[in-house]
């Protein structure tokens, strides 16, 4: 199963951590895999590539992880760029685990509830 984890603080998504294998299918032709793996490097290439904003990145392929952690301080306009794309990716995996319960789940870990 594949378990994609948002995390949020401050009122923001400031970042995800997906792990683990949906096991779908074979490697090479799974489809739940591909889908995340593209929703996730879309997502990265944009913050990073198109905006330019350097989110840290860690990929750890033995233990099949991979996280993006938004920087502080963004502008106004990037910010709401970065708000709008990442919870452009949560509704679409939530609708992948939807329809994928078995190879998929996506949850919100919300920082702000912590500190109450």
């Amino acid at each position: 199963m594949t378990t994609v984890t948002f995390h949020s603080g401050s009122g923001r998504i400031d970042g995800f951590l997906v792990e683990g294998h949906s096991g779908y299918g074979e490697a090479g032709s799974d489809i739940v895999c591909a889908a995340v793996s593209a929703v996730v490097g879309l997502t990265e290439c944009t913050i990073n590539e198109v905006l330019g904003l350097g989110a840290p990145v860690k990929v750890q392929e033995k233990d099949t992880r991979i996280s993006l952690k938004l920087p502080g301080g963004l502008s106004g306009e990037n910010e709401y760029t970065c708000q709008n794309l990442l919870a452009g990716m949560m509704v679409y995996l939530q609708a992948m685990g939807s329809e994928y319960p078995e190879n998929l789940i996506v949850l919100m870990d919300d920082d702000d509830d912590e500190q109450d």
